[in-house]
Protein backbone atom coordinates (compact mmCIF):
# COMPACT_ATOMS: atom_id res chain seq x y z
CA UNK A 1 0.00 0.00 0.00
CA UNK A 2 0.97 3.42 -0.97
CA UNK A 3 1.89 6.07 2.08
CA UNK A 4 -1.34 8.21 -0.52
CA UNK A 5 -3.59 5.14 0.20
CA UNK A 6 -3.04 5.39 3.85
CA UNK A 7 -4.58 8.74 4.15
CA UNK A 8 -7.11 11.13 2.66
CA UNK A 9 -4.62 13.92 3.22
CA UNK A 10 -1.47 12.53 1.81
CA UNK A 11 -3.78 11.52 -1.05
CA UNK A 12 -4.44 14.90 -1.78
CA UNK A 13 -0.49 15.99 -1.12
CA UNK A 14 0.61 13.29 -3.51
CA UNK A 15 -1.88 15.43 -6.39
CA UNK A 16 -0.88 18.48 -5.54
CA UNK A 17 3.17 17.48 -6.06
CA UNK A 18 2.18 15.55 -9.26
CA UNK A 19 0.30 18.87 -10.30
CA UNK A 20 3.17 21.27 -9.73
CA UNK A 21 5.53 19.01 -11.11
CA UNK A 22 3.17 18.66 -14.54
CA UNK A 23 2.57 22.65 -14.51
CA UNK A 24 6.99 22.89 -13.98
CA UNK A 25 7.32 20.60 -16.87
CA UNK A 26 5.15 22.77 -19.29
CA UNK A 27 6.75 25.96 -18.04
CA UNK A 28 10.50 24.40 -18.97
CA UNK A 29 9.24 22.64 -22.68
CA UNK A 30 6.86 25.48 -23.27
CA UNK A 31 8.23 26.66 -26.65
CA UNK A 32 7.84 22.58 -27.80
CA UNK A 33 4.05 23.12 -27.36
CA UNK A 34 0.83 24.18 -29.70
CA UNK A 35 -0.53 27.58 -28.80
CA UNK A 36 -3.91 27.65 -26.53
CA UNK A 37 -6.35 29.94 -26.33
CA UNK A 38 -6.10 32.39 -23.80
CA UNK A 39 -8.83 34.63 -22.18
CA UNK A 40 -10.32 37.21 -24.85
CA UNK A 41 -8.99 35.32 -27.33
CA UNK A 42 -11.56 34.10 -30.60
CA UNK A 43 -12.38 30.71 -29.80
CA UNK A 44 -11.92 29.04 -33.39
CA UNK A 45 -10.22 29.69 -37.03
CA UNK A 46 -11.48 28.79 -40.20
CA UNK A 47 -10.76 24.89 -40.35
CA UNK A 48 -8.25 23.71 -42.41
CA UNK A 49 -8.79 22.27 -46.11
CA UNK A 50 -8.31 18.39 -45.64
CA UNK A 51 -10.27 16.29 -43.53
CA UNK A 52 -7.92 13.39 -41.89
CA UNK A 53 -10.36 11.66 -40.17
CA UNK A 54 -13.99 12.01 -38.47
CA UNK A 55 -16.17 10.77 -35.54
CA UNK A 56 -18.91 11.45 -32.73
CA UNK A 57 -20.11 9.69 -30.17
CA UNK A 58 -23.65 9.76 -27.83
CA UNK A 59 -23.60 12.30 -25.26
CA UNK A 60 -26.18 10.11 -23.24
CA UNK A 61 -25.68 6.44 -22.77
CA UNK A 62 -26.58 3.77 -20.08
CA UNK A 63 -23.63 3.50 -18.20
CA UNK A 64 -24.61 0.73 -15.61
CA UNK A 65 -26.23 1.42 -13.19
CA UNK A 66 -24.59 4.94 -12.75
CA UNK A 67 -27.02 7.97 -11.36
CA UNK A 68 -28.15 9.13 -15.32
CA UNK A 69 -27.76 12.75 -14.02
CA UNK A 70 -24.07 12.22 -13.90
CA UNK A 71 -24.64 12.09 -17.56
CA UNK A 72 -26.40 15.57 -18.17
CA UNK A 73 -23.37 17.06 -15.62
CA UNK A 74 -20.74 15.64 -18.41
CA UNK A 75 -22.74 17.35 -20.84
CA UNK A 76 -22.11 20.54 -19.38
CA UNK A 77 -18.84 19.79 -18.53
CA UNK A 78 -18.24 19.19 -22.01
CA UNK A 79 -19.89 22.88 -23.04
CA UNK A 80 -17.44 24.65 -21.33
CA UNK A 81 -13.80 22.14 -22.70
CA UNK A 82 -14.98 21.78 -25.92
CA UNK A 83 -14.51 25.62 -26.97
CA UNK A 84 -11.07 25.76 -25.09
CA UNK A 85 -9.99 22.86 -28.26
CA UNK A 86 -12.62 23.42 -31.04
CA UNK A 87 -9.91 25.43 -33.76
CA UNK A 88 -6.52 24.38 -32.34
CA UNK A 89 -3.70 23.86 -34.79
CA UNK A 90 -0.63 21.54 -33.84
CA UNK A 91 2.14 22.85 -35.74
CA UNK A 92 5.08 20.70 -37.22
CA UNK A 93 7.21 19.71 -34.45
CA UNK A 94 4.79 20.90 -31.69
CA UNK A 95 3.00 19.55 -29.00
CA UNK A 96 -0.60 18.97 -28.30
CA UNK A 97 -1.51 18.84 -24.24
CA UNK A 98 -5.11 18.01 -23.37
CA UNK A 99 -5.18 19.77 -20.04
CA UNK A 100 -2.77 22.54 -21.09
CA UNK A 101 -5.47 23.38 -23.84
CA UNK A 102 -8.31 23.23 -21.11
CA UNK A 103 -7.14 24.26 -17.81
CA UNK A 104 -8.51 23.06 -14.57
CA UNK A 105 -12.14 21.75 -14.15
CA UNK A 106 -12.85 23.56 -11.40
CA UNK A 107 -16.59 24.79 -9.78
CA UNK A 108 -15.45 28.21 -9.80
CA UNK A 109 -15.01 27.89 -14.08
CA UNK A 110 -18.65 26.27 -13.99
CA UNK A 111 -17.88 22.65 -13.79
CA UNK A 112 -20.50 20.38 -12.09
CA UNK A 113 -20.46 16.79 -11.21
CA UNK A 114 -20.07 14.03 -13.74
CA UNK A 115 -18.89 10.63 -13.72
CA UNK A 116 -15.78 9.43 -12.99
CA UNK A 117 -13.69 6.41 -12.36
CA UNK A 118 -11.77 5.77 -8.71
CA UNK A 119 -10.40 2.80 -7.53
CA UNK A 120 -12.31 0.71 -10.28
CA UNK A 121 -15.44 2.31 -9.28
CA UNK A 122 -17.62 4.76 -10.96
CA UNK A 123 -18.43 8.17 -9.02
CA UNK A 124 -19.69 11.50 -8.79
CA UNK A 125 -16.68 14.05 -9.68
CA UNK A 126 -16.54 17.75 -10.50
CA UNK A 127 -15.57 18.81 -14.10
CA UNK A 128 -16.43 14.70 -14.23
CA UNK A 129 -16.77 13.29 -18.18
CA UNK A 130 -14.23 14.88 -19.82
CA UNK A 131 -12.77 11.50 -20.82
CA UNK A 132 -15.56 10.87 -23.61
CA UNK A 133 -13.46 14.58 -25.10
CA UNK A 134 -10.24 12.80 -24.61
CA UNK A 135 -11.21 9.50 -26.00
CA UNK A 136 -12.55 11.50 -29.17
CA UNK A 137 -9.31 13.22 -29.83
CA UNK A 138 -7.26 10.23 -29.22
CA UNK A 139 -9.25 8.06 -31.43
CA UNK A 140 -8.89 10.33 -34.42
CA UNK A 141 -4.79 11.03 -33.59
CA UNK A 142 -4.36 7.17 -34.05
CA UNK A 143 -5.58 7.57 -37.81
CA UNK A 144 -3.18 10.24 -38.75
CA UNK A 145 1.10 10.51 -38.28
CA UNK A 146 0.31 12.31 -34.94
CA UNK A 147 2.32 10.74 -32.50
CA UNK A 148 0.66 9.74 -28.96
CA UNK A 149 3.42 10.94 -26.37
CA UNK A 150 1.39 10.29 -23.61
CA UNK A 151 -1.97 8.25 -22.88
CA UNK A 152 -2.82 6.40 -19.89
CA UNK A 153 -5.79 4.23 -19.56
CA UNK A 154 -8.10 2.34 -17.24
CA UNK A 155 -6.96 -1.73 -15.89
CA UNK A 156 -10.22 -2.29 -15.52
CA UNK A 157 -13.35 -2.64 -17.60
CA UNK A 158 -16.41 -0.77 -15.60
CA UNK A 159 -19.26 -0.91 -17.85
CA UNK A 160 -21.04 -3.66 -19.94
CA UNK A 161 -21.32 -2.75 -23.83
CA UNK A 162 -24.51 -0.87 -24.74
CA UNK A 163 -23.89 0.11 -28.20
CA UNK A 164 -21.12 1.37 -28.40
CA UNK A 165 -19.00 0.90 -31.30
CA UNK A 166 -15.03 1.49 -30.80
CA UNK A 167 -13.12 -1.66 -29.46
CA UNK A 168 -11.92 -2.04 -26.04
CA UNK A 169 -8.91 -0.22 -24.72
CA UNK A 170 -9.14 2.77 -27.37
CA UNK A 171 -10.00 5.30 -24.98
CA UNK A 172 -7.46 7.98 -22.88
CA UNK A 173 -8.50 8.27 -19.27
CA UNK A 174 -7.64 12.15 -17.83
CA UNK A 175 -7.55 13.56 -14.86
CA UNK A 176 -6.25 16.94 -14.09
CA UNK A 177 -3.46 17.65 -14.39
CA UNK A 178 -0.94 14.86 -14.29
CA UNK A 179 -3.05 11.98 -15.95
CA UNK A 180 -2.82 13.56 -19.69
CA UNK A 181 -3.10 13.20 -22.67
CA UNK A 182 -0.51 14.58 -25.35
CA UNK A 183 -0.23 14.26 -28.94
CA UNK A 184 3.30 15.27 -31.14
CA UNK A 185 3.05 16.11 -34.65
CA UNK A 186 6.51 14.99 -36.48
CA UNK A 187 5.65 16.02 -39.68
CA UNK A 188 5.79 18.35 -42.43
CA UNK A 189 2.16 19.11 -42.07
CA UNK A 190 -0.20 21.10 -39.46
CA UNK A 191 -2.78 19.42 -38.16
CA UNK A 192 -6.36 20.80 -36.42
CA UNK A 193 -8.54 19.77 -33.81
CA UNK A 194 -12.11 20.64 -34.70
CA UNK A 195 -15.01 19.55 -32.15
CA UNK A 196 -18.38 20.58 -31.44
CA UNK A 197 -22.00 19.52 -29.57
CA UNK A 198 -25.02 19.19 -31.21
CA UNK A 199 -28.40 18.25 -29.20
CA UNK A 200 -27.50 14.67 -29.43
CA UNK A 201 -23.37 14.08 -29.96
CA UNK A 202 -19.94 15.30 -29.45
CA UNK A 203 -18.24 15.51 -33.24
CA UNK A 204 -14.77 15.70 -34.17
CA UNK A 205 -12.53 16.29 -37.13
CA UNK A 206 -9.18 15.65 -37.29
CA UNK A 207 -7.64 18.04 -40.28
CA UNK A 208 -4.34 18.85 -42.42
CA UNK A 209 -3.08 22.16 -44.48
CA UNK A 210 -2.45 19.41 -47.19
CA UNK A 211 -3.50 16.13 -48.02
CA UNK A 212 -2.09 13.23 -46.62
CA UNK A 213 -0.76 10.42 -48.97
CA UNK A 214 -1.25 7.26 -46.35
CA UNK A 215 -4.45 6.31 -44.65
CA UNK A 216 -4.97 4.53 -41.35
CA UNK A 217 -7.54 1.92 -39.97
CA UNK A 218 -7.70 0.38 -36.80
CA UNK A 219 -8.06 -3.55 -36.34
CA UNK A 220 -8.97 -5.37 -33.06
CA UNK A 221 -7.56 -8.69 -32.86
CA UNK A 222 -8.00 -11.16 -30.24
CA UNK A 223 -10.72 -9.95 -28.46
CA UNK A 224 -11.87 -12.37 -25.10
CA UNK A 225 -13.15 -12.47 -21.57
CA UNK A 226 -10.76 -14.46 -19.25
CA UNK A 227 -12.08 -16.92 -16.36
CA UNK A 228 -9.41 -16.56 -13.43
CA UNK A 229 -9.89 -17.91 -10.08
CA UNK A 230 -12.58 -19.61 -8.54
CA UNK A 231 -11.29 -22.31 -6.78
CA UNK A 232 -8.64 -23.10 -4.04
CA UNK A 233 -10.30 -20.17 -1.60
CA UNK A 234 -10.09 -18.15 -4.61
CA UNK A 235 -12.35 -15.65 -5.75
CA UNK A 236 -14.06 -15.44 -9.44
CA UNK A 237 -12.50 -12.65 -11.70
CA UNK A 238 -13.28 -12.03 -14.83
CA UNK A 239 -10.67 -10.13 -17.39
CA UNK A 240 -10.91 -8.48 -20.60
CA UNK A 241 -8.50 -8.75 -23.24
CA UNK A 242 -7.36 -7.06 -26.66
CA UNK A 243 -5.01 -6.14 -29.07
CA UNK A 244 -5.14 -3.19 -31.19
CA UNK A 245 -3.42 -2.76 -34.59
CA UNK A 246 -2.86 -0.02 -36.95
CA UNK A 247 -2.90 -0.94 -40.38
CA UNK A 248 -1.58 2.12 -42.80
CA UNK A 249 -2.62 2.05 -46.90
CA UNK A 250 -1.11 4.33 -49.76
CA UNK A 251 -4.27 6.60 -50.76
CA UNK A 252 -3.16 6.62 -54.29
CA UNK A 253 -3.25 3.09 -54.94
CA UNK A 254 -5.18 1.66 -52.00
CA UNK A 255 -2.00 -1.01 -51.47
CA UNK A 256 -0.87 -1.93 -47.29
CA UNK A 257 2.25 -0.88 -46.47
CA UNK A 258 2.23 -1.60 -43.07
CA UNK A 259 0.88 -3.15 -39.69
CA UNK A 260 1.84 -2.35 -36.38
CA UNK A 261 0.96 -3.30 -33.03
CA UNK A 262 -0.99 -0.41 -30.92
CA UNK A 263 -1.61 -1.66 -27.51
CA UNK A 264 -2.50 -5.04 -25.82
CA UNK A 265 -5.01 -4.27 -22.87
CA UNK A 266 -6.08 -6.51 -20.28
CA UNK A 267 -8.70 -4.98 -17.73
CA UNK A 268 -10.63 -6.25 -14.70
CA UNK A 269 -14.23 -6.54 -15.33
CA UNK A 270 -16.09 -4.65 -12.71
CA UNK A 271 -20.00 -5.46 -14.16
CA UNK A 272 -21.88 -8.98 -13.66
CA UNK A 273 -20.89 -11.98 -14.53
CA UNK A 274 -23.83 -12.30 -16.81
CA UNK A 275 -23.60 -9.14 -18.54
CA UNK A 276 -20.42 -10.76 -19.92
CA UNK A 277 -22.20 -12.52 -22.95
CA UNK A 278 -24.48 -9.49 -23.65
CA UNK A 279 -20.88 -7.82 -24.05
CA UNK A 280 -20.14 -10.64 -26.11
CA UNK A 281 -22.86 -10.06 -28.35
CA UNK A 282 -22.87 -6.78 -28.38
CA UNK A 283 -19.44 -6.07 -29.96
CA UNK A 284 -16.66 -3.60 -29.21
CA UNK A 285 -16.65 -1.45 -26.51
CA UNK A 286 -15.80 2.10 -26.25
CA UNK A 287 -12.23 2.63 -24.24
Amino acid sequence: MSLSELHPALWFASVNLRRLARHGRWLLKRREYAPVYRAGEPVATDPLPNLVKRHSSPLIRRLGASDIRLQYGKVQNLGLAVPQIDGLTIPPGKRFSFWRAIGPPTAARGYTEGLVLVKGEAAAGIGGGLCQLSNLLHWMALHSPLVVTERHHHAFDPFPDDGRVLPYGSGATVFYNYVDLELQNPTASTFQLRVWLTETHLQGELRSDRPLPVSYHIEERAHRFVEEGGDGGRSRQVYRENELYRLSFDRATGCRLAEELLMKNRGLVKYRPEDVAAACRTGDAEG
